[in-house]
């Protein structure tokens, strides 16, 4: 591939990535449209281009974000898109730690919107992808694959991965930790508490405040009089 056309395909990838990013804030019709057109946009980029895993990877996760605006089968269809793509860049590029995080993200999703078990195959693929992602990266899925343990009551696991992720840098935030659903069957557990405990920060403790103390005035009665003596000696002079 000529210089031109490299930078030509560059060109086209990075004017659809700005597309998606615009069907990401859109809604309804105008979304899906400018959805469509990116996905040509990146069907395009893909025609004999060394670029083309960056393009399927960016394909996928304008699909995942599709998918998240939709329902039922139409969801389910554009779910199943979009793990096709991520895996499509991983056969190009094993190493494209992005593809196979989302592409377990994308396995949750769809398995939230079938409303399955956690012991279904959707689960098992997705378990998979975040152990791709650990081996490119290790740590970076950790918390995903918590998350399936929990799901899985399989608590050993689930306090393995946390402090898998924690190691790595790779833990969300405390509030995100504690308001994840797929966590709710561990958060009672004394471990997990023991787990969450040092990182909750403690509110900060106050002083009470006190009332500056009121200025000395003389009683009313007081400066009457000595108003009234003022007047009475300037009369004098």
């Amino acid at each position: 591939m000529s210089l031109l056309s490299s930078f030509t395909k560059k060109s086209k990838l990075s004017a659809t990535i700005k597309q998606t990013q615009q069907a990401r804030k859109s809604e309804g019709n105008t979304a899906d449209q400018l959805f469509k057109s990116a996905y040509a946009g990146y069907a395009e980029v893909l025609l004999d281009d060394p670029i083309r895993a960056d393009a399927l990877y960016n394909w996928g996760f304008a699909l995942l974000n599709q998918a998240k605006t939709k329902e039922g089968d139409l969801a389910a269809g554009i779910y199943q898109d979009a793990i096709n793509k991520f895996a499509f860049c991983l056969l190009i590029n094993p190493d494209y730690l992005g593809a196979a995080i989302n592409g377990g993200v994308a396995y949750m999703d769809l398995a939230r919107l079938k409303g399955v078990g956690a012991g279904d195959v959707s689960y098992t693929l997705a378990q998979q992808q975040f152990e791709t992602a650990n081996r490119i990266q290790a740590g970076t899925a950790s918390y995903n694959l918590a998350c399936i343990y929990a799901l899985r009551s399989d608590f050993d696991a689930c306090l393995q991965a946390l402090e898998n992720s924690r190691s790595r840098g790779s833990l969300p935030e405390v509030s995100d930790i504690l308001n994840d659903p797929d966590l709710d069957n561990v958060k009672g557990q004394d471990w997990f508490i023991a787990f969450i405990e040092p990182m909750v920060k403690p509110e900060p403790e106050f002083a009470p405040v006190e009332a500056a103390p009121a200025e000395e005035s003389a009683p009313v009665g007081e400066d009457v009089a000595e108003a009234a003596v003022a007047e009475t000696a300037a009369g004098e002079k």
